[in-house]
């Protein structure tokens, strides 16, 4: 994310290399507004994110955030409620 504070956001650029990682054609063009649109969602994924992973951590009376805090929160951010699948983090991702 760019920048600090409320305006911080995704570069147009990252979003569009991470959409074009998807793509099965690699002619597929996304327009500016388009980006613009996904940036705002990321952003919006991202804080939803912390201030959950924030809740979780504060209800197991722990002072950090950490990868299990995230773990357990994110199956409510995919829509992945009440299955039994258990998230992984990607290759390369600690």
């Amino acid at each position: 994310m760019e920048g600090a504070g409320a305006g911080a956001g995704f570069r147009k650029e990252l979003v569009s290399r991470l959409l074009h990682l998807h793509f099965k054609d690699d002619k597929t063009k996304v327009s500016g507004d388009a980006l613009q649109l996904m940036a705002e969602l990321l952003k919006i994924f991202v804080v939803e994110a912390a201030v959950r992973g924030v809740r979780q951590a504060q209800a197991e009376d722990t002072l950090r955030v950490d990868v299990d805090q995230l773990e357990k929160v994110l199956p409510q951010l995919v829509g992945e409620r009440g299955s039994r699948r258990q998230w992984r983090c990607p290759a390369g991702w600690p």
